[in-house]
C-alpha cells in the first residue's frame, strides 16, 4: 500500500497563498462573473465586492490515485465467494468517474454551485485588468515624493544589516597581506641565514647570532598572528541611495453631455460609463489628475460631486467643451510636460453646423497635443453629423482617436474595455 505524507511545514498567512492560487485557478469564471455584474449594478454599488457562483462540474481537485496495472491486495467484508489467491477481473471505469450526473432526479436532491466572496480590492483588480492609458510616456520629473531605493556601489559606513561580506573578507585578506608580506620576507631571508650558519662546523658556528636569528624570527611570527583576522577598518557595506523615481504627469479631460436630448437614462449611462474610467484612474494611476467638464449651450468645470449628481440642463452645443478643454490645456496642463486625455459622451444630437467648429478645434488644436481621445455615442438612433465629423478626425489620427457606441447598459462596460484595454507593442 502506498502512503503519501506532507511534510512541508504551515507557513505564516497560508490561507491567504490559498486564496490567491483559488483566485488564479478560476480567473475565467471570476473575470466572466465581474463582467455581468457590472452590467446591472447601479453607480453607487460600482466599486463594491462581489459574490461569484462556480459550477460544480468546475470543481474538480486532483488526487493520487493507482494506476491501471499492478496487483491490488483488499479485504472484502462478508466475503463469502472468493478465497485467498483467486484473481479478480478490474471493472471497467465509466465516463464521468461515477460523480455526480446532469440527468433529472425524483430524489429531488443535488449540489449548488459554489458561492464565495471576493473582496472590494479583488474585484477591482480582475475588472482592470489588461487596462491601460494608451501612449503614456514620462514627460518630466515631479516633485519629491516618488523614490526607489538603488544601490550604488560600496561604503566604509553603515548598519550591521548592509554588511557586504564578500568584500569585507577580501578587505581584510588585502590588508592581511600587506601587514605581513614584508615581514614574512624577513624570515624567509633570516631562516636562510640560521640555516647556512646551522650547517657550519660546531667550532666555527656563531651561537650568538644563531640565537639572535631565533629571536627575530620568532618575534616576526608573533607580530604575524598578532594581526587581527577582522579588523574595523575592513567591513565594507551596501550603499543605497534613493534616487527621484520618474513618474507620468498625466491630466483626463472628461466631457459629459448634460444638454436636454440626453434623457435620464442616457444620462445614468454616461454617468455609468465616467465612474468606470474615474475608478481606473484612481485604482491604477495615482498621479492622474482629473477635470470634470459638464456642457450643453455652455460648458463648466465642475468637481466631482456636481459632475455625476448635478441635474442642470440646457440645448447642445458639443463645441463649448472643446472651447474649455483647449482653455484649461494651455492655462494649467502644456503638453511639454503633460500625458493630455480625453474623454467624451454624448447622443450625438448637436446644434446645427456646430460639428464642423468641433471637428476643427479637434484637428487643429487639440489632437496636436493630446496621446489619446475617446469619444462615446449613446444612442440606439444612426449616428448623426457630429459621428460623421469624428470619424474623419479617427481617419487622420487613428493611432490617438477612438470612438465607440453605447446602445444600452450592457454595452458599457465591454465598451469601455475595448477603448481602454492593453495595446501589444509591435
Amino acid at each position: 500500500m502506498s502512503y503519501i505524507i506532507d511534510r512541508r511545514l504551515n507557513g505564516k498567512n497560508k490561507s491567504t497563498v490559498n486564496r490567491q492560487r483559488f483566485l488564479r485557478r478560476y480567473r475565467a469564471h471570476i473575470k466572466k462573473a465581474v463582467g455581468e455584474a457590472m452590467n446591472s449594478r447601479s453607480i453607487t454599488d460600482m466599486d463594491k465586492g462581489e459574490q461569484i457562483g462556480i459550477p460544480t462540474r468546475d470543481l474538480g481537485e486532483p488526487v493520487f490515485a493507482h494506476g491501471s496495472g499492478g496487483h491490488l491486495e483488499r479485504v472484502l467484508a462478508g466475503n463469502r465467494e472468493f478465497v485467498t489467491g483467486d484473481c479478480i477481473p478490474r471493472p471497467e471505469q465509466q465516463a464521468g468517474g461515477g460523480g455526480a450526473g446532469s440527468d433529472a432526479s425524483d430524489s429531488g436532491e443535488g449540489v449548488d454551485d459554489f458561492v464565495f466572496q471576493i473582496s472590494q480590492e479583488e474585484f477591482l483588480d480582475f475588472m482592470f485588468e489588461g487596462l491601460q492609458l494608451p501612449n503614456l510616456i514620462k514627460r518630466k520629473l515631479t516633485g519629491n515624493e516618488a523614490f526607489q531605493v538603488v544601490r550604488a556601489g560600496i561604503s566604509n559606513e553603515g548598519t550591521p544589516g548592509r554588511i557586504n561580506v564578500i568584500r569585507s573578507l577580501r578587505a581584510a585578506n588585502a590588508r592581511r597581506i600587506a601587514l605581513s608580506s614584508g615581514k614574512k620576507r624577513n624570515i624567509r631571508a633570516m631562516e636562510q641565514q640560521l640555516a647556512a650558519e646551522e650547517e657550519k662546523d660546531p667550532v666555527l658556528r656563531d651561537q650568538r647570532a644563531v640565537e639572535t636569528l631565533k629571536r627575530k624570527i620568532a618575534d616576526l611570527h608573533g607580530r604575524i598572528e598578532r594581526i587581527p583576522f577582522l579588523d574595523d577598518f575592513d567591513l565594507k557595506y551596501n550603499l543605497l541611495l534613493r534616487q527621484p523615481k520618474p513618474r507620468s504627469k498625466a491630466v483626463m479631460f472628461c466631457l459629459m453631455d448634460v444638454s436636454g436630448s440626453m434623457n435620464q437614462v442616457t444620462k445614468d449611462m454616461a454617468k455609468r460609463f465616467f465612474l468606470l474610467l474615474y475608478l481606473f484612474l484612481q485604482r491604477s494611476y495615482e498621479y492622474t489628475e482629473v477635470v470634470f467638464i459638464r456642457h450643453h449651450t455652455s460648458a463648466k468645470e465642475v468637481d466631482e460631486e456636481e459632475f455625476f449628481y448635478s441635474r442642470e440642463t440646457g440645448g447642445t452645443i458639443v463645441s463649448s467643451a472643446l472651447k474649455l478643454m483647449r482653455r484649461t490645456m494651455a492655462e494649467r496642463y502644456p503638453a511639454s510636460e503633460w500625458n493630455i486625455y480625453g474623454a467624451q459622451a454624448s447622443d450625438g444630437d448637436n446644434w446645427n453646423d456646430d460639428s464642423s467648429t468641433c471637428h476643427k478645434i479637434l484637428i487643429d488644436e487639440i489632437m496636436p497635443q493630446v496621446q489619446y481621445f475617446s469619444y462615446v455615442e449613446i444612442t440606439p438612433r444612426d449616428h448623426q453629423a457630429l459621428w460623421e465629423e469624428y470619424e474623419s478626425v479617427r481617419t487622420l489620427f487613428p493611432d490617438h482617436f477612438a470612438m465607440e457606441q453605447i446602445v444600452d447598459a450592457q454595452d458599457i462596460y465591454p465598451v469601455f474595455r475595448q477603448l481602454f484595454s492593453r495595446k501589444v507593442a509591435n
